[in-house]
Formats: structure tokens, C-alpha cells, sequence
């Protein structure tokens, strides 16, 4: 390997040539100048590393190039400079070049740099910087909290100290409303019986706060940043083959100190750093073992909110740059960018980071119930194969070592939407990557194993994906049955029923499909009602789950209660329908998720958290029983006599569904148990479990066991997040009209230029509703906001007094072209008011 050693034998001959002895001399000041550049930050000098735009080279591909420059004459910077003393007395100047420090210390740079510092030469320290900082057995040794420290720093320390304690302020600013709002959460803890997993300290060898104030010192000095920069791009391609082909983590843990430093450097957010250096650094971290990968994780748990939003944002910005230098396609696709696919694979690290040093709950876990099966043969046995689907959904790696979900996470750090790359989501072929995710993840990388990073609405057509290909492998399932069988069975699920008798016949429909052969929900579904002609293309499907729901959440059926304030349903724990109903309002929702339909249901988000497999605590009273929270709170803060002035004790009254008190002792004997100061927040938990899970006990696993009759087999749990399911199924109230307007087709005649918008505009905001409703059969709208849905405007023949009509299930308006606004608008009103039913025009 060509290095300055090796020119120094090249050099030197004939020692008792000057002119040999100049050549040297004047090779090394190239070299230096190609490595170190001259210190002037205006340098125009293309030779020169100080000049901007210029590509920073390794050590010998450096030192080949100082001998090109010697040969053609270049251009030398000015012997002014601080990296270049003038030494014309001396040809042979003494160097400190301090070989013999083969390791870093916090001292041992501070000793460096004070020398630099009295000679006005940091080129010293320039090449220990670049000579340590490209070697990875010198940066595994380096900055070791075993290493003695030298009494003299202690001012050093001093004053860094006082530093990160003013950004420590910043961080405790930013963090105070998460403290308040999880104080309650810690408060529980001992009551709950459950850890409310704060993580032990994570032991590594390497004093992290020692590395961040030697960076906060270099990196304020320019003439360092190159010296970092250039030696991380001469260490990646190392640390790469170590890992690759050496058990380096195995046999010796402190390889991850390598990792551990550089991710402390505050610069890697840099142009420099995300052209050069940080692709092939990324690259090298995503191979490092799970058992490191999981303990770099836990110790970055333990960072600020600051240094993990830096670390975040380092990540993001590289896998942004990188999408919008780049062009995708269907045959370029950016799973096969290495440089974005290792990159997300590192965010995940940190993504699990923010997890872990959350408001975290690994407890109060719903207790799974098998999946349904059918007492028949499915086609795969009788063909002696496995049915793949089976398997259930992939838990990620990382996710399993760590023990922890996303679930589990009450509140991270930093919220998850800041996780989401959108540039990212604008180039993914979602097609192709569900089919990675789904067929080929062994060999090709899929995005959907980083859910994070993804937008609802991009997860949402993997979804769609997922439920279109499970219809059509039931369908040929039962296509391959009528011949193996030869029985002749429907390959849709179908629904006959009466408008006046919808419950009935849909639970009594469901019941014996669900009894016979649960996978035939899966298959696609067709509703036909009674009496009426409309073919179901998605608009009788919208119908008939609009009805089914109106119909259930009837507060006169008894089902639920509602609440006036929180406009929120909550299941009603003395209701005496039976189980079924229960089962069928969960088959619903879930066939509504299936068949990609929207719902008009209003349940508080720890409903979803409960479906995901989370039991409601204490904190989830918020939104389903926000008056009984504000009590149970107020019991908590009370800083009086709690026994003597509240007088309550472990029994609890409600009243049943005629209005007639019913007693339940929280603990045995609980009314002889009084509440005090040192037992409330046992009380406050078990109130909060009560309430939350065992009133409902029997009608929520009626409702989860229908839900998951139709979801077991899809990646729901997998990619989404609570209030992504509830987007999932009830969409979104936030309705942007433009958007919509913007996205909209035009047929037989009409264009954007007529005066429908103006007249949609004019509605109020109910009106706007009962519009969509009309038009796509439901008044929400999708995830992604109305510019999802592309609606139609046809024109249905001259002026008339006939109402405007529909078809739902394709999102379009057939519009007679009326001769003035006001007979529009008059007419589109009448039409959206008294619209109910399905005829064939």
C-alpha cells in the first residue's frame, strides 16, 4: 500500500541529494494539501482539499495523486498557510506527528490541540484525526471509559459540562408536556402490576459523553470537518468486509463502539456526508448482528429527544436526497437502491429507539383466542400441501430481540408521523413491493417491513393488495373444490336480505357462514336487496353497512350507550342481546376493511387499541369516560386527608339497563376496604380495568372474535398502528373539496369550467356530507383525504325537471344540464336529501 512512508523511501535514495531531498519534501506538502488542504476556507486551488466541491480521496489514492502533481508542476497553495509553515531555513523541519498515539483519548486530543493551537498548525491533529478515525481497531480502543483521565482536563470537563446542561434545557422544555401526561401512566405502575418497562442503563465501553465534547470542540474548527469526513469514507469499506466475512461482533462486542462514535458526530447531516460518506456507513451498520443492532437500539432509547431527532433526521435526509437524485420505474425500483434500503433499515433502529424511551406499557395484554376454523377439508390438505396464509403475521426480528411493539408505546419521544418519507411513498411501486413482502422477502427487501416509514394511505393499498389476492385464491379455491368434490359452490360471499329485516337476515346469514366455514368471509362480497334491482359493483355494499351499523348503534336496541359530550358509542355492559350481534357488528367492520369500504362508526380509540390486542387502562378513560377520568384524576392529585374527606371505598355502583343501581367489589370484601392515600392508585387501576374490559368482557370478545374472522390472515396487525385502523375503517371527516374538484373526470360533454363546483361550494358543511353521501355512499372521506376518489360528472340529457341520480359504486353523478344554477342547485338539494334505495335506471 502507497502511503507517506512509502514516499519517504521513494524520496530518499540518495540521501545526500538535496535535489531528492526537495522532491520529498515537496511531494508530502501535495499529499497533505490533497488530504488536509491549506486551511483557507475561500481556497480556489482544485488541488487542494480546502477548495469547495472538492472530492475527498483516501490515503492512497492521495499519495498516488501527489506524485502525478509533482510530475506536471500544480499549483501549491501559498506557504502563508497554517497548514504549510514556512520552513524555507529548514528543509527538514522537526513534526510532531504523534505515531505513537495508536488510540484517542479526551485528554490526548485536548493535549493535541493545545500544541496546535500555541503553533498555529493543526495539521498535527489533522492526521492523528484521519489516522485514527479510518482504522477500526483505533477507534474501537478510542475514548474507553476504562482509560485514567488527566487531572488537567477537569476544568475541560467543567465547562463542557456547563454546556450540555444548557442544551439539557432545551430538551426538558420540549419534554415537559410528555413528562406531565406519562407522570400518571408511572404512577400506576406499582398498582397495575405490570413494568412499565423503563430499561436498565446499557453498558458499553465507551464514554459517549467524552465523544460528544471532543466533536463539540473539533467540529467548531472548519479545518476539522474534511479530516472527519475523509476518514469515515477510508474506514466504511473496512468495517464492511469485517462484518461481512468476520465475526467481529461475536468476538469482541466492542466493535460497536465504532458505530457508537460516528453517530455522535453532528455533521453527518451534511451535503458532504450524504453524497460521500453516509451511504456506504448505513450500509456497514445494517450488517451488523441482531444481538448489536437490538443493544445499539436500547442505548439510543436512553439518549435526549434531541439526539434522537438528530439521528432521525440524518437518516431521512439521506434516504430524501438520495429518492430525488434518482429516477424509479417499474424496472428501476427503489428496493433496489442499496443506499435507501440500508438507510431505512438503520432508521428502523432508531424508530425503535423512540419506542423503547417512551411512554411505554409492555403489559395489559388482551388474551388471544384461536382463530376459527372449518371442521371441513380445505382444498390444500386434500392435496396434501400447507396452506401459507396460515402462518398468521411476521413479527419483525428487531421488534421479537427487543421485546417490544408499537403498540406497546403509549407516546413516543418524538411523535411516529415524523417517521413517514413522503418522497419515499411517491416513488414506491406498491404492487411490487407487497409482492416482496408477501413471496420474496428473502431475497428482495420490502417496505413494509419498515411500516413506519410508510403514509396510511400507502399502506392502505398494500392492504388492498393483500384482501383482492386472498379473494381471488378463494375463489379459485373453490373453482379447484367443484371439481375435486364435484359440488357446484359460490365463489362470492353473498348476501340476500330485506330492507325491513336487515339484522336478521344478515346474522343469520353470517352465523352459518361463520359456523360452517369461516374463510368464506374472505371471499368477495355481493349484496342483493330484496325487492330491488341494483347490482352490487360497491354501492349496495356501502348500503347495506350503513343500515347494519344504523340499525345496531340504535340506542333503543340497547347494544351501546352513547355519550352526549364525547359523541362517542361504548358497549352497554347490562345489554341483553345475545353474542351473535356482538359477532356480527365485528364481522361487519371487518368486512368493511376487506372490501375497502368506509364506515360511520364512533368508537373511542381504545376500542382499536383493544382489536390490536391492547387491554384499556386507566389512561384510555380520556376519551370513552372523560367525566369518570377527571374524578379518578382528581382522587389522585388530592393532597387532603383521602380516607376521611372522600369517603369511598373498593365497591363501585352503576346502573343497569332499567335504570336500577348494581354494586361490584373491586377487590374481595371491597366494601369494607376504604380508599386512602396509600391504596387510591390500586383503586384508580382497578376502576379503570373494570370499566375498560371486565364489564365488557362478554360483548367485546363477541365483537373481536367477528373482526378477526375476517383479519386474522392479513398483515393489519403488522403495518398498522391503532389510529390508523380507526382511519381504516371510519375515514376521515376532514373534507377538502378542492381537492376533490381538482381530481374529478368529466363525461358527455360537461368540463371543469360548469358551474357545479360553484354551486358545491355555496352548500353548508352538512350539506357538503349528505353530497358525498349521495354520490360515493358514504360522507367520510378516504384515507388520503377526497383526492383519492375519483368521481365522475356526466351529463344526463338537456334541461328537465328529473333529479339528478347516481352510481355509488362508481363514484359518479349523471347530471342533466339544467338552464340555470338556481334550478341546479334546487334540484341537486332535493336529490341529496330524499336519496334512499337502488333501481336500474
Amino acid at each position: 500500500i502507497l502511503s507517506l512512508d512509502n514516499m519517504d523511501q521513494f524520496a530518499t535514495l540518495e540521501p545526500n541529494h538535496r535535489k531528492r531531498a526537495a522532491a520529498k519534501h515537496l511531494i508530502e506538502r501535495y499529499f497533505c494539501q490533497l488530504t488536509e488542504g491549506c486551511g483557507n476556507g475561500a481556497c480556489t486551488n482544485e488541488f487542494c482539499a480546502s477548495c469547495l466541491g472538492f472530492q475527498p480521496l483516501d490515503h492512497n489514492t492521495a499519495a498516488i495523486r501527489a506524485l502525478e502533481l509533482y510530475k506536471m508542476n500544480a499549483k501549491l497553495c501559498g506557504r502563508h498557510s497554517a497548514a504549510f509553515p514556512d520552513n524555507s531555513n529548514n528543509l527538514f523541519p522537526p513534526r510532531e506527528d504523534f505515531r505513537e498515539v495508536h488510540y484517542l483519548t479526551e485528554e490526548k486530543v485536548y493535549e493535541i490541540l493545545s500544541i496546535c493551537e500555541g503553533k498555529k498548525d493543526y495539521s498535527p491533529l489533522i492526521r492523528v484525526i484521519g489516522r485514527i478515525f479510518s482504522s477500526a481497531d483505533g477507534l474501537v480502543q478510542s475514548f474507553r471509559k476504562d482509560k485514567e483521565q488527566h487531572p488537567n482536563t477537569k476544568e475541560q470537563h467543567k465547562t463542557h459540562q456547563a454546556k450540555d446542561e444548557d442544551k439539557d434545557e432545551d430538551d426538558k422544555e420540549r419534554t415537559t408536556a410528555m413528562e406531565q401526561e406519562s407522570e400518571a401512566s408511572a404512577s400506576m405502575e406499582g398498582a397495575t402490576g405490570s413494568t412499565e418497562n423503563r430499561l436498565g442503563p446499557v453498558e458499553v465501553s465507551v464514554d459517549i459523553e467524552a465523544v460528544r465534547r471532543v466533536y463539540d470542540r473539533l467540529l467548531s474548527n472548519e479545518k476539522m470537518e474534511s479530516a472527519f469526513l475523509n476518514a469515515l469514507v477510508y474506514l466504511t469499506p473496512n468495517v464492511e468486509l469485517d462484518l461481512t466475512y468476520l465475526d467481529v461482533y461475536d468476538t469482541n462486542p466492542d466493535y460497536l463502539n465504532i458505530f457508537i462514535i460516528v453517530m455522535e458526530n453532528s455533521s453527518l447531516h451534511s451535503p458532504e456526508y450524504l453524497e460521500m460518506a453516509m451511504p456506504l456507513f448505513c450500509k456497514c451498520m445494517s450488517k451488523l448482528p441482531l444481538p448489536a443492532l437490538a443493544k445499539l437500539t436500547r442505548l439510543w432509547s436512553q439518549y435526549s429527544v434531541e439526539h434522537i431527532r438528530r439521528m432521525m433526521e440524518t437518516f431521512q435526509q439521506l434516504i430524501t436526497y438520495t429518492v430525488i437524485s434518482n429516477e424509479y420505474d417499474s424496472d428501476s425500483l427503489v428496493n433496489d437502491d442499496e443506499c435507501v434500503v440500508a438507510a431505512a433499515k438503520c432508521l428502523k433502529l432508531v424508530f425503535y429507539a423512540n419506542v423503547l424511551g417512551g411512554d411505554l406499557d409492555t403489559g395489559h395484554n388482551e388474551e388471544e383466542e384461536p382463530a376459527s376454523e372449518s371442521s371441513e377439508l380445505t382444498l390444500q390438505e386434500l392435496l396434501g400441501e400447507e396452506r401459507s396464509s396460515k402462518k398468521g403475521p411476521r413479527v419483525d426480528p428487531l421488534e421479537k430481540e427487543l421485546g417490544v411493539r408499537t403498540l406497546d408505546c403509549r407516546r413516543p419521544l418524538i411523535p411516529f408521523e415524523e417517521f413517514v418519507n413522503e418522497p419515499l411513498n411517491d416513488v414506491l411501486e406498491m404492487d411490487k413491493d407487497f409482492t416482496f413482502f408477501k413471496v420474496d422477502s428473502e431475497s428482495k427487501f420490502s417496505f413494509q417491513s419498515c411500516p413506519f416509514i410508510l403514509n396510511a394511505c400507502t399502506k392502505s393499498l398494500g392492504l388492498y393488495y393483500d384482501n383482492r389476492i386472498s379473494m381471488y385464491s378463494e375463489r379459485r379455491i373453490t373453482a379447484l373444490y367443484s371439481l375435486v368434490q364435484g359440488q357446484q359452490l359460490n365463489p362470492y360471499l353473498r348476501l340476500k336480505v330485506r330492507r325491513d329485516h336487515i339484522i336478521d337476515d344478515a346474522l343469520v346469514r353470517l352465523e352459518m357462514i361463520a359456523m360452517e366455514n369461516p374463510a368464506d368471509l374472505r371471499k368477495q362480497l355481493f349484496v342483493e336487496f330484496e325487492g330491488e334491482q341494483g347490482v352490487d359493483e360497491g354501492g349496495v355494499s356501502k348500503e347495506f353497512f350503513q343500515l347494519v351499523l344504523e340499525e345496531m348503534f340504535n340506542p333503543d336496541i340497547g347494544m351501546f350507550t352513547y355519550d352526549e359530550s364525547t359523541k362517542l358509542f361504548w358497549y352497554n355492559p347490562s345489554s341483553l342481546e345475545n353474542e351473535a350481534q356482538f359477532t356480527l357488528i365485528g364481522i361487519v367492520l371487518g368486512l368493511a376493511i376487506y372490501n375497502n369500504c368506509i364506515l360511520d362508526v364512533h368508537f373511542p380509540m381504545v376500542v382499536y387499541r383493544k382489536l390490536m390486542g391492547k387491554k384499556g387502562t386507566y389512561l384510555d378513560l380520556t376519551d370513552s369516560h372523560p367525566v369518570l377520568y377527571q374524578s379518578l384524576r382528581e382522587l389522585l392529585d388530592y393532597e387532603g386527608d383521602v380516607e376521611e374527606d372522600m369517603m369511598i371505598t373498593f365497591q363501585i355502583s352503576q346502573t343497569d339497563l332499567f335504570g336500577d343501581p348494581i354494586t361490584y367489589d373491586l377487590k374481595e370484601n371491597g366494601d369494607k376496604i376504604p380508599v386512602n392515600a396509600d391504596n387510591r392508585k390500586e383503586f384508580v387501576s382497578l376502576y379503570g380495568d373494570y370499566i375498560l374490559n371486565k364489564s365488557v368482557e362478554r360483548q367485546f370478545k363477541a365483537f373481536r372474535r367477528g373482526f378477526q374472522m375476517v383479519t386474522n390472515e392479513s398483515p393489519l396487525k403488522c403495518l398498522f398502528r391503532p389510529e390508523e385502523v380507526e382511519l381504516l375503517i371510519c375515514g376521515s371527516r376532514n373534507l377538502d373539496f378542492q381537492a376533490l374538484e381538482e381530481t374529478t373526470e368529466y363525461d358527455g360533454g360537461y368540463s371543469k369550467d360548469c358551474h357545479f363546483w360553484e354551486t358545491v361550494h355555496s352548500f353548508g358543511e352538512e350539506d357538503k356530507r349528505l353530497f358525498l353521501q349521495f354520490t360515493t355512499g358514504t360522507d367520510r372521506a378516504p384515507v388520503g383525504g377526497l383526492g383519492k376518489l375519483k368521481m365522475i360528472i356526466a351529463k344526463n340529457g338537456p334541461d328537465t325537471d328529473r333529479l339528478p341520480t347516481s352510481h355509488t359504486c362508481f363514484n359518479a353523478l349523471l347530471l342533466p344540464e339544467y338552464d340555470s344554477k338556481e334550478k341546479l342547485k334546487e334540484r341537486l338539494l332535493k336529490a341529496i336529501t330524499y336519496a334512499k334505495g337502488f333501481g336500474m335506471l
